[in-house]
């Protein structure tokens, strides 16, 4: 498993990188995708929606479950990966 020394982790396996001018990334850990098994669905928010620190942000569906993904901290969000 892969876990970058550079990224800020959550106690719910989101990772955090700094990208500068105040803008950070946000993700899932090797570990989560693991334990999620294979992805059949993912449930993005829109571009320009706030959240508070601890809101449900995204969700991921999988072949093992549906698994909610937090908002490490507040924010807005500028820009989803869709791939």
């Amino acid at each position: 498993m892969n876990t970058p020394e550079d990224l800020a982790y959550t106690a719910e396996h989101e990772w955090i990188a700094e990208l500068g001018d105040g803008r950070l990334k946000v993700g899932i850990t090797d570990f989560a995708q693991d334990a999620l098994g294979d992805v059949v669905y993912v449930d993005l928010p829109d571009t320009g929606g706030a959240f508070e620190a601890g809101a449900v942000v995204a969700e991921v569906e999988s072949t093992k479950s549906v698994s909610e993904i937090y908002m490490p901290i507040a924010g807005t969000i500028d820009d989803t990966n869709e791939a």
